[in-house]
């Protein structure tokens, strides 16, 4: 009951009735006079039993957007039991994000985990809505998020992980991971933060978990029982970022399938060919053209091609029986005996940030 396995994304912010979710896209802006940061925020996703679509599986943030929370399950992402959230901070130009990864262990008691990692991203979006900046950070989140599904009591059970980040407008950047999703920080071409995952053995991360009384009395009776850890127990990381850096937040359905080399390789290429980064002599650097590829307002910004460009290849890779990723190089290293090869087919979600510097903005408060 501890495994992990397939998880689920959620529906962030989605406007009063007019922009749907999957058009939507934009920054979360500056405030007068000030040097600040603005984040450019997309997600791409992928069940694991279906294909992955470049024009369907996408999710383009728009600050301006207020947060909706929604029990129907149509009205979220088919992704499987993998789940996310984008969501500004009240008015502040600070944004919230980030992904959770349902269990899927829990189908054994006929509880599907996407209920919790879709609940979880909700609850977490609409307090990261209301929050007040000189109060919040990604632990913060993760706490309310999973107490308030726990008090409200209005679903079976379940269990995911999560890995949240609350970016502010002055280029900080709060991040608690709990379990084996997880997030790198790309800068001028190379990796310049990896996380780390938390497992409590192979393919057991740590979680989050509502477990149902029936369980927990089979757990007295016979001992054993699925796993429940504390927010408390994330890793917590504060960064400062800088124009032009690429923050990937990912399920295991992309760790599991493609390296922190592959991934670098994959947003390289794509924010060189889409002119977010420059290549010369000197290295890589933000473009002059930076600011306007990421500010699309059609749904085409670069963030978008990242996100895309990531999930795509993990899935790829996910149903690829020929070439062994990182998941069946742990079997094997782990496991001699078995015979495992290939990718693991898993559900994906990505969500991309791009940072852009703007410094003496004149942009309006949200």
């Amino acid at each position: 009951m501890g495994l992990k396995s397939d998880r689920y994304n959620i529906l962030p912010p989605v406007n009063n009735n007019t922009i749907p979710p999957t058009t939507a896209t934009a920054a979360v802006v500056a405030s007068l006079n000030t040097p600040r940061f603005t984040y450019h925020i997309s997600a791409s996703f992928a069940a694991k039993q279906r294909r992955f679509s470049p024009t369907a599986n996408v999710f383009n943030f728009n600050p301006y957007n207020r947060v909706q929370e929604s029990a129907r399950r149509k009205s979220r992402p088919d992704a499987g039991q993998d789940a996310f959230f984008v969501s500004r901070i009240n008015d502040s130009g600070a944004v919230a994000t980030g992904v959770a990864d349902g269990v899927g262990g829990y189908a054994e008691s006929g509880i599907d985990s996407a209920d919790f990692s879709h609940t979880f991203c909700e609850r977490m979006a609409t307090a990261a809505h209301h929050a007040s900046l000189d109060n919040i950070n990604a632990k913060q989140l993760i706490e309310t998020g999973y107490r308030r599904i726990l008090d409200e009591d209005q679903i079976a059970g379940g269990a995911s992980t999560a890995c949240v980040g609350v970016a502010k407008p002055d280029g900080q950047l709060n991040v608690a991971n709990l379990g084996d999703s997880g997030f790198l920080i790309i800068r001028q071409g190379k990796i310049h933060y990896a996380s780390n995952p938390q497992t409590h053995d192979f393919n057991t991360p740590y979680q989050l978990a509502m477990i149902p009384k029936k369980l927990l009395a089979q757990a007295r009776q016979f001992g054993g029982g699925p796993f429940s850890d504390d927010p408390n127990d994330a890793f917590v990381s504060t960064h400062l970022l800088r124009h032009g850096d690429v923050i990937i937040f990912a399920t295991d359905g992309v760790w599991d399938n493609l390296s922190s080399q592959d991934v670098l390789r994959i947003v390289s290429d794509e924010m060189v060919t889409g002119k977010g980064w420059s290549s010369n002599t000197d290295g890589i650097l933000p473009s002059a053209h930076l600011e306007t590829v990421a500010a699309s307002t059609e749904g085409s910004g670069i963030q978008t091609a990242v996100a895309k460009a990531v999930a795509s290849r993990a899935k790829s890779a996910s149903i690829n029986t020929k070439f062994d990723g990182p998941f069946a190089r742990e079997v094997q290293r782990l496991f001699p005996g078995e015979n495992y090869h290939g990718g693991k087919k898993d559900d994906v979600c990505v969500v991309c940030m791009v940072v852009v510097e703007a410094k003496g903005s004149t942009a309006p408060k949200l």
